[in-house]
């Protein structure tokens, strides 16, 4: 999906989300383009990536290949061997994964997210907190055995946000609904 997305994007005459913002291909550096229907696409787009592969593995190879295959989409849209390596920072990507595993999960990681954005309108924040919250989610909600992979997938995630934290810190992150969002 992500070596065409900026193909699609010219196509409808946006342009190239990784020559912009975070540059990178993730949903909120598309939505700096001005699309909100390009940006919720490639919501939907990578939650598929990471809810898809957990089910495909499932049902060919059972519970431990669906955590692998969580992981490996994951990994892969972070680390599209199509950009260089590059990709986005996985938070869509996770939370199909995370549906894919068990649908509380994903659920629960949507409800924090939500909660946290509506509160202080960082999407980064947002992302951040949903995930770190997830590996105790999983134990709390009887999928303890999804913590290691879920904590490695979660911590990646925190790391892939680096940049974010340090303008969280200094006070320049943008805002969902701002003008440098």
């Amino acid at each position: 999906l992500s070596p065409t997305r900026p193909r699609l994007l010219l196509c409808m005459g946006l342009p190239d989300p990784r020559t912009m913002g975070a540059k990178n291909i993730g949903a909120t550096n598309v939505l700096r383009t001005g699309s909100k229907a390009a940006a919720l696409a490639t919501v939907l787009l990578d939650g598929a990536k990471g809810l898809v592969a957990v089910l495909l593995a499932r049902a060919f190879a059972g519970e431990d290949a669906a955590q692998i295959a969580a992981l490996a989409a994951f990994l892969g849209h972070c680390l599209s061997l199509f950009l260089g390596f590059k990709g986005g920072k996985g938070v869509a990507t996770f939370l199909g994964a995370l549906f894919g595993l068990a649908f509380i999960l994903g659920a629960a990681a949507c409800l924090i997210w939500l909660v946290v954005c509506v509160i202080t309108r960082y999407s980064s924040l947002s992302a951040i907190i949903a995930a770190a919250a997830m590996p105790i989610v999983a134990v709390f909600t009887g999928y303890g055995e999804m913590s290691v992979m879920v904590t490695l997938m979660a911590a990646f995630l925190i790391w892939r946000h680096r940049e974010n934290i340090a303008r969280l810190r200094a006070g320049t992150e943008g805002k969902v609904g701002s003008s440098s969002t």
